[in-house]
């Protein structure tokens, strides 16, 4: 397929805006730090790595909080945390996972924190609010330098 075919299939148009970007290092200098946390968080949830209380004690918690099924809802939030923080480290599929990572952030903050305020000190939002900035962030951005979403790229063109 010739970089023109490319340009004009509709699925290699959608995948390229997908994982093109034009950020540099700065993306990097997001996407590190904030996988590992968002992949520690997962870990956490999912195999009670770190501190964690595993699937079953975060499905627990989650219930007993009001975010029902606990079980399935436990499962998504540890898999997009998980999933989506080493898709951030990768570099790949950046913006679908920083959006995946975006929206968790968002039930975290709406079902669990806002009531608390601002500081985390009182279990508030400010973290996830943080951790839901640098997530928009890479949506708009994407990866930037040192990613697979750019080798891809790069292929595609």
């Amino acid at each position: 397929m010739t970089a023109t075919t490319a340009e004009h299939s509709p699925g290699s148009t959608l995948i390229h805006r997908l994982i093109a970007s034009r950020a540099g290092l700065a993306a990097l200098a997001l996407r590190l730090p904030v996988g590992l946390i968002f992949m520690a968080h997962g870990s956490q949830k999912l195999f009670g790595l770190f501190g964690g209380h595993g699937l079953a004690g975060t499905a627990q918690w989650m219930a007993s909080v009001g975010i029902e099924p606990g079980y399935p809802l436990a499962l998504a939030a540890g898999s997009a945390e998980f999933f989506g923080g080493l898709a951030l480290l990768l570099g790949l599929l950046v913006r679908p996972a920083a959006a995946l990572l975006a929206f968790t952030m968002l039930v975290a903050i709406f079902s669990v924190h806002l009531p608390n305020g601002l500081f985390i000190s009182n279990n508030g939002y400010e973290y996830a609010l943080s951790l839901l900035a640098v997530s928009v962030s890479l949506i708009f951005s994407g990866a930037g330098r040192l990613s697979l979403d750019r080798l891809l790229a790069q292929r595609l063109s």
